[in-house]
């Protein structure tokens, strides 16, 4: 398989690339993103055949249809990163809770949030290739929340491999803060800084498009990547827990092969919708792409409207805060899938230049046969999770968002599948007083005992013991200071 750039060829880099090269690379040419070329389609007896197998087992078939240039002994060694999980088997198991709706738990890992099912194989296959090829590696990541804890835990003190992570200030609930804050690796650095995430991924961006910043690096040797969602490298591994939810449906005799469902996908950076867009492309028999967004409801403009305008928008705070992003980095990959390189490259030029791009009422028909979209606002969300915990099932804040597209976008009698990104424990202080319904917030540590304690919940000892670590990494910085600290951080490293 080859991957080709979402903004057309400068003549500087290669007009396609393997999925190795992309991974180590993923800064493509005009700023644009590495994306298929073409995609693998599932024969007819795929489903038939993948009916009797695990997870890893799956996820291994899958990754042989993209014939990416990784040795098969790697991708195996790659997965087995799953036996971390708490179900080795079914690392993202599929749970009822109403007669057609269903839960795709996607947060059983070691940071208990969905970035672990892409991260922990992802990292071990680029850390794998820097010692390959003898180099070393910057990673770069910008979080709002979950990548950061997840890039840290794969990343840490692998061979060759530094890791740098941005968050915003302010911006991730404690329990994300302390999770990255307390990171013990000696190749890591965390930086908290003082804007939003939209500040964060930027700063990445231009970093990695900075030539500059690259010279700088080469005089070290070291090459320089990413681990957010603009690296295919992670967008692989979310088709699969998409394709993985189908054959649970079959395996629960709740659909016979062939029948469709709807996925519905709490989104912020689009990469879990971008997983399920190409999980349809290649052969899942997907309804509709169900995107429910926040307040913050660039998404739901885009997909009902056509148009995409951050020109007068400011970042609001939400009790969502991994979805609390303007710029959704994935939807370019769409983009270029469904109207090629030139039309994405003039799009994102518009937003670059302007803050917004419109649509033609064709290419918004086009989005529309794949995804619809709508808001939820904290009340919903606040009242969804006092709901469902009251009626035995807890819901983060992020996952109790895709009620609202359940209930108001589901047109067909079909099974509903939410992907639910993160254990209820990153957010204690939003749960609990959910479930008090008196708006009063509480410290996490003692959020959490009482909604573990009102629920019969346990609270995985990843998470509780946060609060005796200590702290390694204290830094927040302006903006304009982010280069110099990664720069200081590698000096004192080297």
């Amino acid at each position: 398989m080859m991957f080709v750039e979402t903004r057309g060829n400068d003549g500087k880099n290669p007009k396609s690339v393997k999925f190795s090269y992309a991974i180590l690379n993923p800064s493509a040419s005009f700023g644009g993103l590495y994306s298929p070329e073409t995609l693998p389609k599932f024969d007819k007896d795929f489903f038939t055949r993948m009916s009797g197998k695990n997870y890893k087992e799956l996820a291994l078939e899958i990754l042989r249809l993209f014939q990416i240039d990784i040795e098969e002994r790697i991708l195996r060694e790659a997965l087995d990163l799953y036996d971390k999980f708490d179900n080795k088997n079914s690392p993202a198991p599929l749970v009822k809770i109403k007669p057609d709706l269903f839960v795709n738990e996607l947060y059983h890992g070691p940071t208990r949030a969905f970035k672990d099912m892409a991260l922990q194989p992802f990292g071990y296959i680029l850390s794998y290739l820097a010692q390959k090829q003898g180099e070393k590696y910057l990673i770069l990541a910008a979080t709002s929340g979950d990548t950061g804890p997840a890039t840290l835990d794969t990343f840490e003190n692998k061979e060759n491999i530094q890791v740098v992570c941005l968050y915003p200030s302010g911006g991730t609930s404690d329990v994300q803060r302390l999770q990255m804050i307390t990171a013990e690796g000696k190749n890591i650095k965390v930086i908290g800084i003082h804007g939003n995430f939209d500040d964060a991924q930027n700063a990445l961006k231009s970093l990695l498009a900075s030539n500059s910043f690259r010279e700088n690096l080469k005089k070290q040797n070291i090459s320089l990547s990413a681990a957010n969602s603009v690296n295919f490298g992670r967008i692989i591994f979310q088709i699969i827990y998409h394709v993985s939810s189908y054959i649970e449906l079959l395996k629960q005799n709740e659909l016979k092969i062939g029948d469709k469902f709807y996925i519905t996908v709490p989104s912020g950076n689009f990469g879990n919708a971008l997983g399920a867009y190409y999980a349809k492309k290649i052969g899942l028999p997907i309804e509709k792409i169900l995107i429910t967004s926040n307040i913050n409801n660039i998404l739901t403009d885009l997909l009902t409207t056509g148009v995409y305008d951050v020109s007068k928008r400011e970042l609001l705070q939400s009790t969502s805060p991994a979805m609390d992003i303007l710029i959704s980095s994935n939807v370019e990959r769409v983009l270029f899938d469904k109207f090629g390189n030139q039309r994405c490259k003039e799009l994102m030029s518009e937003l670059s230049q302007n803050r917004t791009y419109t649509l033609s009422k064709n290419e918004l028909e086009a989005l529309r046969e794949e995804f619809d979209a709508v808001y939820s606002d904290d009340e919903f969300a606040i009242k969804t999770i006092a709901k469902f915990a009251k009626e035995g099932y807890v819901l983060d804040p992020h996952t109790a968002t895709c009620i609202k597209a359940y209930e108001k976008l589901k047109q067909k009698d079909i099974p509903c599948v939410i992907c639910s990104t993160a254990e209820w424990t990153k957010f204690a202080p939003v749960m609990w007083s959910a479930l008090q319904n008196n708006g009063k917030k509480q410290a996490d540590k003692e959020a959490l005992e009482n909604f573990s304690k009102a629920l019969n919940l346990t609270i995985p000892k990843c998470i509780s013991s946060l609060f005796e670590k200590e702290i390694k990494h204290p830094d927040v910085v302006e903006k304009t200071q982010i280069e110099k600290s990664i720069t200081d951080f590698l000096k004192g490293s080297s």
